[in-house]
């Protein structure tokens, strides 16, 4: 279970299911606020949510504040270290203070995140603690543990304040941190008890992974339910109370349907890249300065099934873009500008990657080049079918399957290029060459993309521009549990 805890967890499906995520942008300044409130428990309260990060910072990111002012609030977030940081500023001291020694930088999964507060409990311990996927972080684990002292009031439930809580940023309370950039959902506010984290979520008896239940227990005065579930009201409070947030640079866009019982793939904001990743990691902009960057996915294709992914040029400078795939363990693959690893396609240690250039429309493998289909820019929606079943690859433009390709073909192969490596997963991804230029990508979950007409698989999964090919899948985890062999 520990190592749970130290990452996150992948989604688990039967039983509860969330439906949607909200995604949060630190370069849109997005957040939730909430007016001021009508008094409530300043002891006791129990902050519940899953959240999956989307970028690694070395800035504190807010996740929750809540208080009077910038001299006296609260604060929850991710510390410069990637570690959680709560505690509680009260004009030049901290009344609570703590810090994980634990790091949380999995961008592929989903978090869990609980706390409970009870500043009435005789033992100090008591007072505030910490659950990170089902499980408690110990005293001993705690960098900083500075607890409350007894029957202390917190900045919550607060009704003088004008302002008394934000998620997601530091709009209101402005004390030098910065938004925060990720999913949220189930995010849970219990005025009046402490509560502990089976009031949310479970092991899986089968795998042992903590997943998501149903909260049924009572909110108080002032607490609130935000489950996301209606793109026209996203910051409705769904428990009952009316407790509703209003949006800060947020629309209807911004809700996804990744979630913790049906993890969708991303961008991989781990693997080392001198690059920017953002828009719920389904953006990459290459750094400063002209030279290959590829970006990976947080999944591969796996080693069995169909998959299927969009992609779109942002900029399209001369059209040194690629878009294909690769193994997702190539130890050449995305180490940052200068290394040996160049684009999709290029020679590489494994020679198992495959690109579709922009420019000119030609396939690359192994750094050598042929014709296969038309050039593409900055209008056109790119597909990638990945029939790993077969070992077969197929591209199509704005819908047109390239090289008259039929991904429906089977072991024919009609129109395909083959997937070298077609033993270990891969992963479809994007290369671009040019300074500050950007590429998007549609793993289904969520999107920048304009999507005129949305489609899903034959599953019902994922929000794409194209319907994926008859057997063809979107890169989400209940799909890799069907069809995806080693994921």
């Amino acid at each position: 279970m520990s190592l749970l805890a130290l990452s996150g967890t992948n989604s688990v499906s039967g039983g509860y299911e969330i439906d949607n995520s909200l995604k949060f942008e630190a370069d849109n300044s997005e957040s939730l606020t909430r007016s001021a409130q009508d008094g409530g428990n300043r002891k006791i309260t129990t902050i519940s949510f899953w959240t999956k990060r989307t970028e690694l910072t070395s800035s504190y990111e807010m996740i929750l504040m809540a208080g009077v002012n910038s001299s006296k609030y609260t604060s929850l977030g991710w510390g410069t270290g990637n570690e959680i940081n709560f505690h509680y500023y009260s004009g030049g001291s901290y009344p609570y203070n703590f810090t994980t020694q634990r790091v949380f930088r999995d961008t592929s999964a989903w978090y869990h995140i609980v706390i409970g507060i009870d500043t009435t409990q005789a033992t100090d311990t008591n007072r505030v603690k910490f659950y990170v996927n089902g499980e408690q972080i110990a005293n001993s684990d705690l960098g900083t543990n500075v607890y409350p002292s007894q029957d202390i009031d917190t900045p919550f439930n607060n009704d003088s304040a004008t302002y008394p809580m934000e998620i997601g940023n530091d709009s209101v309370f402005s004390i030098g941190g910065i938004a925060y950039s990720g999913y949220i959902t189930e995010f849970n506010f219990i005025d009046g008890s402490q509560l502990t984290p089976t009031s949310f979520g479970e092991f899986d008896e089968d795998s042992g992974i903590w997943k998501p239940k149903k909260y049924t227990g009572s909110y108080g005065t002032n607490g609130f339910y935000l489950d996301f579930k209606t793109s026209g009201s996203l910051g409705t409070d769904s428990s009952g109370n009316s407790n509703n947030f209003s949006l800060v640079n947020i629309t209807a866009a911004d809700q996804s349907v990744d979630s913790p019982t049906n993890n969708f793939c991303t961008i991989n904001a781990v693997v080392g890249t001198d690059s920017t990743i953002s828009e719920g990691a389904t953006k990459f902009t290459n750094h400063g300065v002209n030279g290959w960057e590829t970006f990976v996915a947080t999944m591969g294709a796996g080693t069995s099934g169909k998959w299927y992914a969009e992609f779109q040029v942002v900029d399209h400078g001369y059209g040194d873009n690629f878009i294909g795939i690769s193994p997702i363990d190539d130890p050449d693959l995305n180490r940052g500008f200068g290394t040996s690893f160049a684009y999709l396609g290029s020679d590489t240690s494994l020679d198992e990657s495959v690109g579709y250039y922009a420019a000119g429309g030609n396939r690359y493998i192994g750094g050598g080049t042929a014709s296969y289909g038309n050039s593409y820019t900055t209008t056109d929606i790119m597909s990638v079918a990945v029939d790993m079943d077969n070992g077969k690859l197929y591209f199509a433009k704005n819908g047109t399957w390239q090289n008259s390709g039929d991904p429906t073909s089977g072991s024919t192969g009609t129109g395909a290029l083959d997937v070298r490596g077609a033993t270990k997963p891969q992963t479809i991804s994007g290369s671009v060459y040019y300074a500050n230029h950007a590429m998007k990508a549609n793993y289904g979950g969520y999107t920048t993309i304009s999507i005129s007409s949305p489609q899903s698989d034959a599953n019902g999964y994922g929000t794409f521009e194209y319907a994926p090919p008859s057997g063809y899948y979107a890169l989400c985890t209940k799909n890799l549990a069907l069809y995806g062999g080693t994921a």
